[in-house]
């Protein structure tokens, strides 16, 4: 009998010769891929050693450009105070202590969101910014420009730029790490939104003195080659672990753009957007009423009462135990309650709410809490027309009245806000933590706003009104906590239709 041969027949040479270039095309378009972008990091390298060449062995050209631009942007610029003012600010964005907890924070929601990798990367490249600007600030050292009239002032040498070269590595690393979250459609628009702060922050130091001009474009360009070393460095990791190499438009990992997307599962913000937009400006009316009401009362219709003498003994009290010590430390605790602190502990919550519970609601609750207290504050502030306490004040003149208290209100909001939309979602011990954040901070910042000489204790207490007034708004309103409750009820639900 004979035997069948079972084994599958060998293809044609032809087929083995095309499913070898199948085979070999993507290694092929990887190398191809990679060695345009080594080409464009030697030609941003070589443009960069070109201008360090040129700053160390002090070109003619190069310097009489260097000062010109620097002479004539001094000219430009100094005699306006609110541009001096307005470009400190951009530099700010630039600025290591900034950029330093914009890192932190984003490698704080890559890992959150199980994305090591791209948190690694983050890391990596930011440090490597770090280092070089020092290193190479020694290296050269080259003073800053001396201008007809100084506008601002900056420790160290001057080339390269630390901003221009941080802003570069920094806003394009995380520019290269979020981009599969946005849509196609609009990741031109921020490439360029990157783009536009990066050059803001140069033309800033630049303008404000601090900088030459070519201090600026050295940064820049030793910040893209870095920026291009480290990307090419974390792509070939990518192959050597088996993963696709993408183009740099899909990002340094595309197929991590589920995690990345602030919120994909929710739905809708609010189920009832008008209406609840026609609660919450009734709120704030009503809540501003009541506030005026009090701060009107405590003003005008206690005098010779009981409740003045102790809205003006308790600062006066306070003022007998002042020492440098408790002036600097209330000077601290007083600084939680600015606008700069409240900000940055603002946007370090959303962060962290969106990585984690990936609700916009949550975003717009505390959103719509601060913008409201700050709307509230200024609104009664300037109806009451309070003055502050008749005692010696250390912060000195402030530029609104003394009820209801502004620090005092932010504090209150923001603290009592995130312990409503976080306790309820926190299973652990330290959710207890924030309760208490929320008790203290707030009682700090009134115990040293009241030292310092600068609100009476009713002060407080409309600040304590107005938080519980448009904070009751905002629950009704916006229900935050809505999906704890579905979640709840559809556990009931279910534990019913086992019974």
């Amino acid at each position: 009998m004979t035997q069948h041969d079972t084994r599958q027949p060998r293809p044609a040479d032809g087929q083995d010769r095309v499913r070898g270039r199948a085979g070999w095309a993507p290694l092929g378009l990887f190398a191809e891929r990679s060695v345009l972008g080594l080409l464009a990091v030697v030609a941003i390298g070589l443009g960069f050693g070109t201008v360090l060449l040129l700053v160390r062995f002090h070109w003619a050209p190069l310097q009489r450009l260097d000062h010109g631009v620097a002479e004539g942007l001094n000219h430009l610029v100094a005699p306006h105070s609110d541009l001096v003012s307005a470009l400190t600010q951009v530099s700010g964005f630039g600025g290591r202590p900034f950029m330093l907890w914009l890192v932190v924070l984003a490698v704080l929601v890559l890992l959150i969101r199980r994305r090591p990798r791209l948190a690694i990367y983050l890391v990596v490249a930011s440090t490597g910014a770090l280092l070089l600007d020092p290193s190479l600030k020694t290296l050269v050292g080259r003073v800053r420009p001396i201008v007809d009239v100084p506008v601002a002032a900056a420790p160290g040498n001057s080339f390269p730029s630390g901003h221009a070269l941080g802003s570069m590595v920094v806003y394009g690393a995380l520019l290269l790490v979020f981009l599969p979250a946005v849509r196609r459609g609009g990741r031109p628009f921020l490439a360029a939104g990157a783009a536009l702060i990066v050059v803001s922050i140069g033309v800033s130091r630049a303008a404000l003195g601090v900088h030459y001009l070519s201090d600026v474009v050295a940064g820049w360009l030793l910040g893209a080659a870095w920026l291009g070393v480290t990307a090419y460095a974390f792509r070939v990791w990518r192959r050597e672990t088996g993963r696709a190499v993408e183009p740099l438009e899909e990002g340094l990992e595309p197929e991590a753009a589920p995690q990345l997307r602030p919120a994909p599962a929710e739905r809708q913000v609010l189920p009832h957007p008008w209406a609840g937009a026609a609660e919450i400006v009734v709120g704030w009316v009503l809540t501003f009423g009541l506030a005026y009401a009090l701060g009107y009362a405590v003003t005008h219709l206690t005098a010779g009462t009981p409740v003045a003498s102790f809205d003006d003994g308790v600062p006066r009290w306070l003022q007998s135990f002042r020492t440098p010590g408790l002036d600097h430390l209330s000077h601290l605790w007083s600084k939680a309650g600015d606008t700069h602190a409240i900000l940055a502990i603002s946007l370090v919550f959303c962060a962290l709410a969106m990585a984690l519970w990936r609700q916009w609601r949550l975003v717009l609750f505390l959103a719509l809490t601060m913008a409201g207290e700050l709307t509230l504050f200024l609104g009664t502030a300037a109806a009451v027309d309070r003055p502050r306490p008749p005692v010696a004040q250390l912060d000195g003149p402030m530029p609104t009245s003394s009820f209801p208290s502004g620090h005092i209100a932010a504090t209150l909001c923001l603290w009592t806000a995130i312990a409503l939309v976080a306790v309820p979602r926190i299973r652990q011990w330290w959710r207890w933590v924030i309760v208490v954040l929320a008790v203290i901070m707030p009682a700090g910042v009134a115990l040293s706003r009241m030292y310092r000489g600068e609100h009476h204790p009713t002060d407080v207490v409309g600040a304590i009104m107005l938080t519980a007034g448009w904070l009751g708004v905002l629950m009704w309103a916006v229900r935050p906590n809505a999906d704890l409750r579905t979640a709840t009820q559809a556990a009931r639900d279910a534990e019913q239709r086992r019974g």
